[in-house]
């Protein structure tokens, strides 16, 4: 029945409508999401992390920094508006990385940043070529922070500290 207005039959078909986009933007998604699981799946158990991983929202993103040599905590980043870009930068840093220690150039990276599920495919399959963590020094980068070539927080922080020098003599 219409309202007073005579707009009962346009709003339901509005809502109708509405509803119809709300659904099918959760179905794509969940597919989405899904997707990106399991190709960082399989790029997580190429590069030595443990491949559950890769199903956490936020912590699959922290695994995936330090998988690029980058701090895991720039992931929590994202959780602030705008806060995104900056992490995505700094992931695209790590991806770049990465695929340097898989023998991929720079151009490599150009797929990550528009089809990162694609990167990950690629990069995890078995016809990605053999992943060098040790490549990341060779190049002059910090090494991973998870996976293969990690080296472990208690090493890292013993590298770091450097005992006082003594005030020299005259």
């Amino acid at each position: 029945m219409d309202n007073e207005y005579g707009y009962g039959a346009a709003a339901g078909t509005i809502f109708a409508v509405y509803a119809v986009i709300l659904i099918f933007s959760l179905v794509l998604a969940v597919g989405i999401y899904v997707l990106m699981a399991i190709a960082l799946s399989s790029f997580f158990k190429k590069v030595g992390v443990e491949s559950w991983i890769a199903w956490v929202p936020i912590y699959n993103n922290w695994k995936w920094l330090e998988v690029g040599g980058q701090q895991g905590w720039l992931a929590l980043i994202a959780l602030i508006p705008y806060g995104g870009i900056v992490t995505s930068i700094f992931l695209y840093i790590g991806m770049y990385r990465t695929g340097r220690a898989f023998g991929k150039d720079g151009a490599f990276l150009v797929l990550g940043i528009f089809l990162p599920f694609v990167w990950a495919f690629i990069l995890g399959g078995k016809n990605s070529g053999e992943y060098h963590p040790e490549w990341f020094a060779a190049y002059g980068w910090p090494p991973p922070l998870a996976g293969y070539g990690a080296v472990p927080m208690a090493a890292r922080q013993a590298a770091a500290y450097q005992p006082p020098q003594a005030p020299p003599t005259v």
